[in-house]
């Protein structure tokens, strides 16, 4: 009988010091702390709900930042100090046991919402799953940065999951912060000897000053991915670190601390009132609500009840600051997808109901799935790699049920693309605007909604690459249409609302015999008169100018078609108002082409709703899905201003087309119109392509 050797049973100390305890160190509760995490979610909440109220609430998150720097720095630190270590294992699965439960929780129902067409449109899918999936394994800031995603913009259409950018930056700072931490303490001992925590606060001091640098110039260069890479997010962390790593910053001195709080506060609610989309950001600008955390965590003194320390420990600032995660997890997805249920709308009243329920839903995940999650037994006491492995099998479930998503809906979505290309080929009879400029098409009326409210996301322009956006300055040209050196040259130029001609202007160049050159910029108006918005953005558009005007002056166009947004905010220095800047600036751009006998054509603007239309159409009646007019059309637009009586421009105008005296239709002629609140489907935009021909036949034959 072979014979092998038992290993011992582990002792009891062996088995306490091998599971995963809840804290591996003495917690230090700071109730005020609670407090400021209170005011980060409320200001993030609060400018998702209201942006325009609250236009820079975006800084909450950067709060959140600093307060997760200050926390799990000092925890690591009081673990360094008395163990001479870091258990990463341990470490890893307390933040996995405190994290992750709510967070998958909230990513199943997302991905449950996103395979029902009911609640999602058929056409939204395939980002919802890329984003899910991007969510769940903590890599949504790097997905959203490579695809250019503007967390600032108002436009578009975001995902249900796109709030989990800062989740999954959060993440990856505590995978990096306790390796950077042990690392410099190993140096410290190895080499010279010194203070772990001396060391530690060193490197982390030099990570954050190179994060910073990083942070600023990316900022610059490139703004859109520069909101989301963790690089670039670091220092923020490091803020809070320091104040953890260095306790003379901890101040208990009373005057000091009061004046130090209040500063705080006063710098975070002016950056929540005074930053906006506009903000570069986060560059230098993300120093004012950092510096403004910090400094209300480093107030330590709570001797009376008016200083900042006490009034943020009341019970109203404790219990957010307790229910402060799940209620930033369930906010956004809920925003999202209220405008998709029947019988809900977009008044004062549906969005305080809203609120209401996000915050009942936060305590209700806080009560029944965070708290009991972070000390449930089968997990706590057992090894790490238990919980580690139970979070990987949990997050590769949720992955999976977003891909079944796609499996079951791939089909529909299939069909819904083919439908748009069916009727852009074969339009009905008086189909779109025909309905309403054909005079044969006269008491006509189409059932259909084509595309179809679930696809119409998907109906847009297909060249992206000609459209340039943020603070890239290219003046890039497209080419389109014939190659005849002989063939009549068509410009068309502007902002995203001639972006969304494109498509339209290609067919015609196509039957024509035309060759199309396009110059697009985001939010950039072919127009002379500086934007209000300062900072790179501003001068990156007045470099794309410069540049499209120095190529548009080495051409002999034709025609020059252009097309912009009413509502784009110019500077009015020189000027009595705004308005009358952007007249002045639209005719003197003109006038670089008419002054050589180069005719110019342009259109007023569509209507603009506050929501995308098809949120409505997808669950109610047309006609209950129009606008007021005089909430949607701006009918001082600058551009029907400057065209008038100017020499050499033609001035389209489809008002009534889109509106009658009252509202504005979302429907037309069954065509639907919106692909999202501003920009129109190229499937309405094909029933103008006869306008639009004529036009610049006219224009060309006019200018001979």
């Amino acid at each position: 009988m072979n014979s092998t050797a038992q290993t011992p049973a582990p002792t009891r100390s062996q088995r306490r010091r091998d599971r995963s305890p809840e804290h591996a160190a003495t917690s230090r509760f700071i109730p005020h702390v609670q407090g400021l995490r209170a005011i980060a979610v409320l200001f993030v909440v609060l400018y998702h709900f209201w942006p325009a109220r609250l236009s820079g609430g975006y800084v909450g998150v950067d709060i959140f930042f600093v307060i997760s720097g200050f926390l799990i720095t000092a925890h690591l630190a009081r673990e360094l100090t008395s163990t001479g270590t870091v258990k990463l294992g341990q470490f890893w699965a307390r933040r996995a046991r405190r994290l992750l439960p709510a967070s998958l929780l909230v990513l199943l129902f997302c991905a449950i919402v996103a395979a029902v067409p009911f609640l999602t449109p058929t056409s939204a899918l395939p980002a919802e799953v890329k984003e899910i999936i991007a969510s769940t394994f903590y890599v949504e800031n790097w997905y959203l940065a490579f695809n250019s995603a503007d967390y600032l913009a108002q436009a578009g259409d975001p995902t249900t999951v796109q709030h989990y950018w800062s989740l999954s930056l959060e993440e990856q700072f505590y995978v990096l912060w306790p390796l950077i931490m042990l690392l410099a303490a190993w140096v410290a001992v190895k080499w010279f000897r010194g203070d772990r925590l001396r060391a530690a606060a060193i490197a982390i001091g030099l990570v954050s000053v190179a994060s910073f640098v990083f942070c600023v110039v990316y900022t610059i260069t490139d703004p859109a991915p520069a909101y989301f890479v963790t690089m670039g997010r670091m220092w923020q962390f490091g803020v809070g670190a320091v104040i953890a790593l260095v306790p003379m910053l901890r101040v208990r001195n009373a005057v000091v601390s009061f004046v130090l709080g209040w500063a705080g506060i006063i710098a975070l609610l002016y950056t929540a009132f005074r930053f906006d989309g506009q903000t570069p950001f986060p560059g230098y600008a993300a120093l004012l609500p950092t510096l403004g955390a910090a400094a209300i965590i480093a107030a330590s003194n709570t001797d009376r009840w008016w200083y900042p320390t006490r009034l943020l420990s009341i019970p109203p600032m404790r219990f957010t600051g307790d229910i402060s995660y799940s209620l930033y997890l369930w906010h956004w997805p809920l925003i999202i997808i209220a405008p998709s249920v029947p019988f809900w709308g977009l008044t004062i009243y549906h969005r305080v109901a809203l609120l209401v329920i996000c915050f009942v839903l936060a305590w209700l995940t806080k009560r029944f799935v965070e708290d009991p999650a972070r000390t449930w037994k089968p997990l706590t006491t057992r090894p790490p790699k238990v919980t580690l492995w139970a979070a990987l099998a949990a997050m590769i479930l949720v992955g999976a049920v977003a891909a079944g998503g796609w499996a079951i809906n791939a089909p529909a979505y299939q069909q819904g693309v083919q439908a748009i290309e069916d009727v852009r080929e074969n339009p009905p009879a008086c189909f779109g605007a025909a309905s309403v400029l054909d005079e044969s098409c006269a008491g006509t009326e189409l059932d259909t909604i084509l595309p179809a409210p679930g696809f119409a996301g998907v109906d847009r322009p297909s060249d992206e690459q000609c459209f340039i956006q943020l603070n890239d300055s290219r003046a890039k040209s497209c080419e389109f249409g014939s190659d005849d050196p002989d063939a009549p040259q068509v410009a068309l130029i502007g902002d995203s609302h001639a972006f969304q001609l494109l498509s339209t202007f290609q067919g015609i160049a196509e039957r024509e015999g035309w060759h199309l050159t396009t110059y697009f910029k985001g939010a950039c108006p072919w127009n002379a008169t500086p934007l209000a918005t300062g900072g790179s953005f501003g001068a990156a558009c007045s470099d794309w100018r410069a540049g499209v005007d120095a190529q548009l002056a080495d051409r002999d166009f034709d025609v020059v078609f252009t097309s912009a947004i009413s509502n784009t905010p110019y500077s009015s220095a020189g000027f009595e108002s705004a308005h009358e800047a952007a007249v002045a600036g639209y005719q003197k751009a003109w006038s670089t082409m008419t002054d050589r006998g180069i005719p110019v054509i342009t259109v007023v603007d569509n209507p603009v709703f506050e929501t995308d239309p098809n949120k409505c159409l997808r669950t109610r009646d047309q006609a209950e899905c129009s606008g007021a007019r005089a909430d949607v059309l701006l009918e001082d637009d600058p551009l029907r201003d400057a065209a008038e009586g100017a020499e050499d421009v033609t001035l389209l105008d489809f008002t009534d087309v889109f509106c009658d005296e009252d509202t504005c239709k979302t429907v037309i002629g069954g065509a639907n119109v919106y692909r999202d609140q501003d920009h129109l489907t190229v499937t309405f935009v094909d029933t103008l392509a006869p306008q639009y021909t004529q036009a610049m036949k006219d224009a060309m034959a006019a200018a001979g």
